[in-house]
């Protein structure tokens, strides 16, 4: 079963990420739809605690800004691990359409990246399990290089100053 680093640990991960041309009848398992399945069924869609929506790179999370307040869980595809738009989407999620529920980082994502994807509001990551070696066994463990931050981000709204300061 493939993991996924969330809430401090790694655990199973039981969510299927359907492919972005996916039209079929939904799995009775928790899962991630495609962004252009989730605006075409949403009206059929009744179960939010299984069913997250993801985009990929090149989709715009202002698509589902009239959904975010009933969505649970968000994925945001890499299709590269050089492909950064996923971080800035990861922001206008968090910053601009304040959602506050799962925010998944998922595809071609590695341990380098954790840290700055934590910055723009993921707190879940689908890693290869190659990513996902037996001694580092917990999120501090992947974030342990990097004491202090100087830039407000999505999990650090102050900057290093401020902070000082109060």
């Amino acid at each position: 079963m493939p993991k996924l680093l969330k809430g401090n640990s790694v655990i199973d991960n039981s969510w299927q990420v359907l492919a972005k041309d996916f039209t079929g009848a939904l799995p009775d398992t928790p899962c991630f739809v495609p962004l252009e399945y989730w605006l075409a069924n949403k009206e059929n869609l009744q179960t939010p605690e299984t069913i997250g929506v993801w985009l990929d790179s090149d989709q715009e999370p202002e698509e589902i800004a009239g959904d975010i307040e009933d969505l649970q869980y968000l994925a945001v595809n890499f299709p590269t691990f050089t492909d950064g738009r996923g971080f800035s989407i990861a922001r206008l999620i968090r910053d601009r359409y304040q959602f506050t529920g799962e925010l998944r980082a998922i595809g071609e994502i590695v341990r380098d990246q954790l840290f700055y994807l934590s910055r723009c509001g993921f707190d879940a990551f689908c890693l290869a399990p190659l990513e996902l070696d037996q001694e580092t066994r917990s999120f501090e463990d992947y974030l342990s290089p990097f004491s202090v931050t100087y830039q407000a981000s999505a999990n650090e709204p102050q900057p290093l100053f401020r902070r000082k300061q109060g």
